[in-house]
Protein backbone atom coordinates (compact mmCIF):
# COMPACT_ATOMS: atom_id res chain seq x y z
CA UNK A 1 0.00 0.00 0.00
CA UNK A 2 1.35 3.44 -0.90
CA UNK A 3 1.58 6.15 1.73
CA UNK A 4 -0.50 9.27 1.03
CA UNK A 5 0.17 11.26 4.23
CA UNK A 6 3.47 12.30 5.75
CA UNK A 7 1.91 12.53 9.21
CA UNK A 8 -1.34 11.22 10.68
CA UNK A 9 -2.67 9.59 13.82
CA UNK A 10 -5.16 6.89 14.67
CA UNK A 11 -7.07 7.09 17.97
CA UNK A 12 -8.67 4.11 19.69
CA UNK A 13 -11.10 5.56 22.22
CA UNK A 14 -12.23 3.72 25.33
CA UNK A 15 -14.19 4.82 28.37
CA UNK A 16 -11.09 5.73 30.40
CA UNK A 17 -8.27 5.91 27.84
CA UNK A 18 -7.40 7.14 24.37
CA UNK A 19 -4.60 5.19 22.68
CA UNK A 20 -2.89 7.14 19.89
CA UNK A 21 -0.66 5.74 17.16
CA UNK A 22 1.16 8.48 15.26
CA UNK A 23 2.82 7.65 11.93
CA UNK A 24 5.23 10.13 10.38
CA UNK A 25 7.97 10.31 7.80
CA UNK A 26 8.69 10.82 4.10
CA UNK A 27 6.21 9.14 1.75
CA UNK A 28 8.91 7.06 0.07
CA UNK A 29 10.14 5.49 3.34
CA UNK A 30 8.64 3.35 6.07
CA UNK A 31 6.97 5.68 8.62
CA UNK A 32 8.10 6.10 12.21
CA UNK A 33 5.47 4.89 14.68
CA UNK A 34 4.88 6.37 18.15
CA UNK A 35 2.17 5.10 20.51
CA UNK A 36 0.93 7.10 23.50
CA UNK A 37 -1.96 6.67 25.94
CA UNK A 38 -4.00 9.53 27.41
CA UNK A 39 -6.89 9.65 29.85
CA UNK A 40 -10.37 10.89 28.98
CA UNK A 41 -10.67 13.79 31.42
CA UNK A 42 -10.74 17.28 29.94
CA UNK A 43 -7.24 17.90 31.30
CA UNK A 44 -5.92 14.75 29.59
CA UNK A 45 -7.70 15.52 26.31
CA UNK A 46 -6.14 18.99 26.30
CA UNK A 47 -2.76 17.29 26.90
CA UNK A 48 -3.52 15.03 23.90
CA UNK A 49 -4.32 18.08 21.78
CA UNK A 50 -1.07 19.76 22.82
CA UNK A 51 0.93 16.59 22.10
CA UNK A 52 -0.59 16.29 18.61
CA UNK A 53 0.24 19.95 17.94
CA UNK A 54 3.84 19.41 19.12
CA UNK A 55 4.10 16.45 16.73
CA UNK A 56 2.75 18.58 13.86
CA UNK A 57 -0.20 16.23 13.40
CA UNK A 58 -3.45 17.77 12.14
CA UNK A 59 -5.08 14.72 10.52
CA UNK A 60 -6.56 11.99 12.68
CA UNK A 61 -8.90 9.04 12.36
CA UNK A 62 -10.64 7.77 15.45
CA UNK A 63 -12.58 4.64 16.27
CA UNK A 64 -15.02 4.31 19.11
CA UNK A 65 -18.09 2.45 20.18
CA UNK A 66 -20.92 4.23 21.92
CA UNK A 67 -20.53 7.91 22.72
CA UNK A 68 -16.96 7.93 24.06
CA UNK A 69 -15.73 9.73 20.93
CA UNK A 70 -17.79 12.90 21.52
CA UNK A 71 -15.59 14.66 24.12
CA UNK A 72 -12.48 13.81 22.11
CA UNK A 73 -14.08 15.26 18.96
CA UNK A 74 -15.14 18.41 20.83
CA UNK A 75 -11.59 19.08 22.04
CA UNK A 76 -9.74 18.21 18.83
CA UNK A 77 -12.06 19.62 16.17
CA UNK A 78 -10.53 23.12 16.43
CA UNK A 79 -7.02 21.92 15.58
CA UNK A 80 -7.45 18.68 13.60
CA UNK A 81 -9.20 17.28 10.58
CA UNK A 82 -11.04 14.27 12.03
CA UNK A 83 -12.44 11.11 10.48
CA UNK A 84 -14.75 9.07 12.72
CA UNK A 85 -14.73 5.37 11.78
CA UNK A 86 -17.20 2.70 12.75
CA UNK A 87 -15.33 -0.34 14.13
CA UNK A 88 -17.60 -2.70 12.19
Amino acid sequence: MDAIRERCAGLDIHQETVVVCLLSGPLEKRPRSVTETFGTTTRELLRLQEWLEQQGCTEIAMESTGVFWKPVWNILESTCTITLANPH
